[in-house]
């Protein structure tokens, strides 16, 4: 496993695969946030035409597809715009449309369905030198655009009516998400491929979501699930490969290391979320009925191991499915 890390094809998919999972993100929190968690599918299908179109015109696939996938961003953000048909109707188009397109184009060009796999799968290890200072490019760019308009982008994203009362053009930044997403799925199509590359945008920022609990913390949070899941994905699959004999495609495995990060997160962020239900305050119009408790031989304090929950001019302690509040030489429940 230390001897393959010294080969040149590894040392670039461990680049290609750290840089994608750093970007991939990003956008995928201004998705998640805008409720498009499948965009970045009907991107991958639509890029497939693109890939397809560059096999077809001996351009190189890569730029092809990132112009189509443009394309592609603009048409469906302009459809959404003018309310013409709904995003679900409008993704499906997507879906279906380049993914035959891609297949048909493919078939044209005299390609087999093998020379597309790479491009539906991914083929981290055989990136070359080129794709690596493309993916690297184009993966700064991606972060420092939406890092850098992380508050506009917020704002339209999370709530575009005070967006637009703001001054803020609603518009401009719904297609410069829309075109951040579509490049996103070009520079994600040679890791996890196209028809995964959604799951590199979107699963690792659900298992940061389980543990933040503000859109920048969610961001970075996700950045790092995706870095880890790219890098650690890789190195599962190479040590597969090598010491087992195993043909575990990197790609797939990449995805699965996200989707065990978020299956690791997701109890912790119940539990999280349970305790911060008991700590939410009574509502302060109306009474809150307090009845004494029965036999309660068990004395609360700051070292008792209940959850303390500050209450108006007390402390209440959550205890037995109840919330206990010191009263005299009693204790009353409510």
């Amino acid at each position: 496993m230390i001897e393959l890390l010294g080969y040149p094809f590894m040392q670039r998919a461990l680049l290609a695969a750290f840089v994608t999972g750093l970007a991939a993100p990003v956008i995928g929190t201004y998705l998640v946030q805008r409720r498009l968690a499948l965009l970045g599918d009907g991107m991958g299908h639509i890029a497939v035409t693109g890939v397809a179109l560059g096999l077809w015109t001996g351009i190189a696939p890569t730029w092809t597809a990132v112009a189509v996938a443009i394309i592609g961003a603009i048409t469906i953000e302009i459809i959404r715009d003018r309310g013409r048909t709904s995003a679900d109707l409008a993704l499906a188009l997507l879906f279906y449309g380049g993914l035959a397109g891609g297949v048909m184009i493919t078939g044209l060009a005299g390609q087999s369905g093998a020379t597309l796999q790479r491009y539906l799968f991914g083929s981290i290890t055989s990136i070359s030198l080129t794709d690596i200072w493309f993916t690297l490019i184009i993966s700064i760019a991606i972060v420092v655009v939406g890092v850098g308009l992380l508050p506009q982008l917020f704002t339209v994203a999370q709530d575009p009516d005070f967006a637009q009362v703001a001054g803020l053009r609603v518009r401009a930044y719904n297609l410069v998400i829309a075109v951040l997403a579509a490049v996103t799925v070009t520079v994600a199509m040679r890791t996890v491929g196209l028809l995964l590359v959604s799951a590199l945008m979107i699963v690792p920022v659900a298992a940061s979501q389980q543990l933040s609990r503000s859109f920048r913390a969610t961001m970075a949070g996700g950045v790092v699930v995706g870095a880890g899941a790219g890098v650690g994905g890789l190195l599962i699959s190479a040590y597969l490969s090598d010491a087992h004999a195993l043909s575990v495609a990197p790609g797939p495995t990449i995805v699965m290391v996200a989707l065990c990060c978020f299956v690791a997160t997701w109890p912790i962020g119940l539990l999280q979320r349970r305790r911060q239900r008991l700590r939410a305050p009574f509502p302060e119009t109306g009474t809150v009925e307090h009845e004494p408790a029965g036999a309660h031989p068990h004395e609360h304090g700051p070292g008792c191991g209940h959850l303390a929950v500050p209450h108006q001019d007390h402390v209440d302690y959550v205890h037995d499915g109840h919330r206990h509040a010191a009263h005299g030489a009693h204790y009353d429940e409510h």
